[in-house]
């Protein structure tokens, strides 16, 4: 079943910015991280694909407002005690906020997370041609 993308009343920015997380990066931390993403679009729609293996659709919340996409999730780490000798695969909580470059179609966008990617499509808001009257 797909992730459903819903409006949101308020979008803090400050809240979305990576560069808390490239500024924190150097630090082993389970509570703050971003994911690999990609942002693209075709001649029919943006796509965003976000690299986030071991997780559930659930796991996902996927929101659009005023041109800014935001994902919330949060991976889960098994609950053992382990002393690490390298620690790459990041887990907890994380944010990242994409601006979307122009109109989109919200109510055909759609998110689905398959293999370890979340794929959001959204596709562009066709403008209507208008006629000019001399």
């Amino acid at each position: 079943m797909p992730t459903i993308i819903r409006r949101t009343e308020t979008v803090l920015l400050t809240d979305k910015r990576r560069d808390v997380v490239n500024a924190v990066g150097w630090q082993v931390t389970s509570s703050l991280w971003t994911p690999p993403t990609d942002v693209y679009e075709t001649d029919e729609k943006y796509i965003v694909r976000i690299e986030a293996a071991g997780m559930r659709e659930s796991d996902f919340e996927v929101t659009f407002d005023k041109g800014i996409l935001l994902v919330k999730g949060v991976r889960s780490d098994v609950p053992e005690k382990r002393g690490y000798h390298q620690m790459e695969i990041h887990f907890g909580k994380f944010t990242t906020s994409i601006v979307i470059p122009g109109a989109i179609d919200l109510d055909t966008s759609m998110a689905e997370y398959h293999d370890g990617f979340l794929l959001i499509s959204m596709p562009k808001l066709k403008t209507k041609d208008v006629k000019i009257e001399e």
